[in-house]
């Protein structure tokens, strides 16, 4: 590679910047900007990204990179008056992660980098504290061990608690000297023995062995798994940053801990985080202690019963230390002006910082922090939505516990991230996998996670740990997929080898029925009554009300129900984009209706048929229109084939009944519909092929729609209906269709004696209808693009058969994401593009719409923006996030 590969930072001397996250990482570009606003940091250097991807692609560490490495290293030891791994003195680094976008926990960590039998009698001797050394000596063995050797962790965990045991004591803390020297022997033959090769002695093996575990952890499963979660990209590669090794385990003038700006919970503005004396940073964030509460607002903020309340907070036990955190919150909320995730190192007294970020949060506390933030000046509107994301909109539809239900609450923990979760317990990530492929919902329960079970949370409705605080890995892990969580529960015990846990005097089994409740931090035994979230908060309207004055694309709903209009409403909806009719068909007092017509063998007998269903169609169209007072409503005529509304050739027993209540054969109805069946349905008789060979039936559906709207009106209904007409491929099928529905509404407007306003449409959703938009506007007030069917089409694919092979396309690289739920915006989104401009050349005055599932995804509706489409259409529940999302387009697009 070409260019610069390593860039210095300490002193205040920082040669990167924060505005470098692509090259040096999230990690690295914010410690540089740290050290240039003067916070102190560890000197240390990064390695930045392009050398990762240069490693993968040919693992070998160039001679320039170490020159440049040896470099920074030499500059280190002038400002720190040390040298790396000095027998007499030695000058230790840590070895640490960071991408261009936060991965937390996703990839490897070394500590005390340099240890060795000789260095580690040089700490003991400068130091004064031999305990202390000793531990540091043992931490790296087994994180160079596991990290770097690929020795089973579990194994260096066996032989601590083995030792623990025979010594009769809890915390690692509590071992002494002699303890620890065992435990550094064990550790050696277990090195030995596993990796096959001795724990290395050299320093300068041991620095660039961990460089290259961190790069070689980018594409671990775990790591790859969280960037296909969360549709990040597999080739931005991992910085490295080396630093400077601070101590908090030297003893109890030392400590370490995790803290955020404000509650990552409820984004409440008070100073949360938690420590631990005489410790390392991951001690803090694995779970395996259960860390201090950082300030005595945070303490007493815990539950009742939890051991934490006993317990000392840094502002008790560190005055000046802490006081100094605090200045340093300020700083950097005000220069990063978001909520912040820090770490950081008390070593003998003084304060290092080793982190900061901004922090993952959950949905209620993003919209908080941003509004509150605004108010405070830190950011403007604009600044304000972009702080808070599609995907936090969607935590905040998550369903709460009826507060009304009477509940069995068995035990209470940290409310790590809020909802509710239900489900049958499992005890581990692979269990949770399984039981959802097959159908079944699970809360995942854990002693404490780890970064290995990120696919069993992702699969889990929520997770339940035992050990942690609100920092530790479940608790931000959880937030960062918003998923409930409840962390730290000191009333849960998890026996792994039983598949058992208890809580409140009671066991429970794998398979059990348990609910969470991630907003209270309450364990509760089976299942409970749930409701839907109420969007009704200040500062959530404060934002959708930025977004709605920022956004110019509309935003619709798809609904089929006068129910799910009136929600999507309340939900911000200005309209119906999508109204199935097809759906009003499959009540048990309808579908008799439908299948009479379906079956009867003449165009009179349809017709006969359709007389009975026309005042069922008018009587749901004059609800739906109703609950859209002044908004438009767009009709889609019938869709699917025929066949959807009638019994299969295998259920002997429908038929027989069905052929009882028309009066027929059975063997007359199977032959009827064995007669309409299809060998590819979707692209069949469907659409408005039906409504050109069985005129009849979308007739009657046009004359239930104006006959509907006339009703309202004169209710005093503002209505403005639109009629669709699915599945055009060519001029005539459009054409033909607006003729008839032209000629059935001046029918019914005249027999009736009013008039009321409509507009009639089509679906683009084949690709021929996208390459001849400019001949097919002549005849449309209105396109709305289907990209559901439009993406089927144009890739080929069964959107009823694709998921078999789509995963493997998405983490193969084949494709960056399923096209069903992201627009394909280079190929499907051409068509699109196409359509747009050729409809609008025509001279006609089209609106243009998305009415597939793509309008509620994010990406896809910055697309739409791009494109120049009028709306999006997408589910009730997707209507916040459209609104949010075609916000942020607006902004980011100019």
């Amino acid at each position: 590679m070409e260019g610069k590969r390593v860039y210095y930072f300490g002193n205040h001397e920082a040669e990167g910047d924060g505005a470098q996250k692509e090259l040096l990482g999230g990690k690295g570009a914010n410690l540089a900007e740290m050290d240039r606003i003067g916070i102190p940091v560890p000197p240390g250097f990064t390695i930045t990204t392009a050398c990762c991807i240069d490693y993968l692609a040919e693992p070998t560490i160039p001679a320039a990179l170490r020159a440049e490495a040896d470099a920074a290293i030499a500059r280190i030891e002038k400002v720190m008056g040390k040298k790396y791994a000095d027998p007499s003195d030695p000058l230790l680094f840590s070895c640490r992660s960071g991408a261009k976008v936060s991965m937390p926990g996703m990839m490897d960590t070394v500590l005390n980098i340099g240890l060795n039998d000789e260095t580690v009698r040089g700490l003991i001797a400068r130091s004064g504290n031999e305990r202390f050394a000793y531990d540091s000596y043992r931490r790296l063995l087994q994180m160079y061990g596991d990290v770097v050797m690929g020795v089973d962790g579990e194994l260096f965990e066996h032989a601590i608690d083995a030792l623990k045991a025979k010594r009769g004591v809890k915390l690692d803390t509590e071992l002494g000297v002699a303890d620890l020297q065992a435990l550094i022997a064990e550790f050696k033959a277990i090195v030995r023995k596993s990796a096959g090769r001795d724990f290395p002695s050299d320093p300068r093996e041991q620095l660039w062995g961990s460089v290259e575990a961190v790069f070689r952890s980018w594409n671990t499963p775990r790591a790859v798994s969280y960037r296909n979660l969360n549709r990040l990209p597999h080739d931005m590669g991992t910085a490295v940053n080396v630093q400077t090794m601070v101590f908090g385990n030297m003893g109890a003038n030392s400590a370490t801990g995790v803290a955020f700006t404000r509650d990552p919970s409820n984004g409440e503005n008070f100073f949360y985080g938690e420590f631990l004396v005489d410790a390392q940073g991951e001690d803090v964030v694995a779970g395996t202690r259960t860390p201090q509460a950082l300030n005595l607002q945070g303490r007493d903020r815990l539950p009742q019963g939890n051991p934490v309340r006993d317990l000392p907070t840094l502002e008790e036990v560190m005055p000046a230390a802490y006081g100094t955190l605090c200045g340093i919150r300020e700083k950097l909320e005000h220069h990063y002006r978001n909520m912040q995730d820090i770490e950081f190192t008390i070593q003998d007294g003084k304060l290092w910082m080793l982190q900061t970020r901004n922090g993952k949060r959950t949905g209620r506390a993003a919209v908080r922090i941003a509004a509150e933030m605004q108010t405070e000046g830190l950011m403007t509107p604009d600044q304000a939505l972009l702080a808070v994301e599609p995907g936090h909109l969607d935590q905040l539809l998550h369903d709460q516990i009826d507060p009304a239900a009477r509940v069995e609450v068995l035990g209470k923990g940290l409310p790590a991230s809020p909802g509710a979760a239900q489900g049958e317990i499992v005890f581990s990530a692979e269990d949770a996998v399984a039981a959802v492929k097959a159908g079944r919902k699970v809360v995942l329960v854990r002693r404490e996670t780890s970064p290995e079970d990120i696919e069993g949370m992702n699969s889990a409705q929520g997770i339940l740990t035992a050990r942690g605080g609100m920092t530790s890995h479940a608790a931000v892990v959880a937030r960062g997929m918003g998923k409930p969580c409840v962390a730290g529960c000191g009333d849960l015990a998890v026996d792994y080898p039983s598949g058992s846990m208890t809580i409140g005097g009671k066991t429970f089994k794998a398979g059990d029925l348990l609910t969470i409740d991630g907003t209270t931090g309450q364990v509760i035994g089976g299942l409970v009554p749930l409701v839907a979230p109420s969007l009704d908060d200040p500062h959530l309207n404060r934002i959708m009300a930025w977004a709605d004055e920022r956004r110019t694309l509309g935003v619709r709903t798809n609904a089929d129900t006068p129910h799910d209009a009136r929600q999507a409403r309340t939900f911000g909806a200005a309209g119906i984009g999508l109204c199935r009719t097809e759906h009003m068909f499959f009540g048990e007092d309808r579908i008799k209706k439908m299948r009479e017509m379906i079956l009867a063998d003449s165009e009179a007998g349809r017709r006969k048929a359709l007389v009975k269903i026309l005042p069922l169609q008018q009587a749901d169209f004059e609800g739906i229109f109703t609950a859209m007072d002044g908004y438009p409503v767009t009709v889609r005529l019938l869709d699917p084939p025929l066949h959807e509304f009638l019994p299969t050739a295998d259920q002997q027993a429908e038929i027989a009944e069905l052929a009882g209540e028309l009066g027929s054969s059975v063997a007359a109805v199977k032959h009827r519909i064995e007669s309409l069946h299809e060998m590819n349905p979707m692209l069949g008789h469907r659409g408005c092929r039906l409504g050109l060979t069985y005129p009849e039936i979308y007739e009657v559906q046009v004359e239930a729609i104006i006959r509907a709207a006339l009703a309202v009106k004169a209710r005093g209904v503002d209505v403005k209906p639109e009629i669709m007409i699915p599945l055009v491929g060519t001029v005539r099928e459009l054409k033909d269709m607006r003729e008839m529905s032209v000629a059935i509404a001046d029918r019914v407007m005249k027999e009736l004696g009013a008039k009321v306003d409509y507009l009639v449409g089509t679906m683009i959703e084949i690709p021929r209808a996208a390459l001849l938009a400019d001949k097919i506007a002549l005849h449309a007030d209105f396109f709305s693009f289907g990209t559901n069917d439009l993406t089927q089409m144009t890739f080929g694919y069964s959107r009823d058969d694709a998921g078999v092979f789509l995963p493997d396309y998405v983490r193969m690289g084949v494709l960056p994401s399923d096209p069903f739920q992201q627009l394909d915006q280079e190929g499907v989104g051409q068509l699109v593009a196409m359509a747009v401009e050729r409809g609008r050349s025509s001279g006609r005055h089209l609106h243009l719409g998305i009415c597939g599932e793509h309008g509620g995804d994010p990406s896809s509706v910055d697309f739409c923006h791009r494109v120049g489409l009028d709306y999006v259409s997408c589910s009730p529940f997707r209507v916040p996030i459209a609104r949010l999302a075609a916000a942020h387009a607006a902004i980011r697009n100019g």
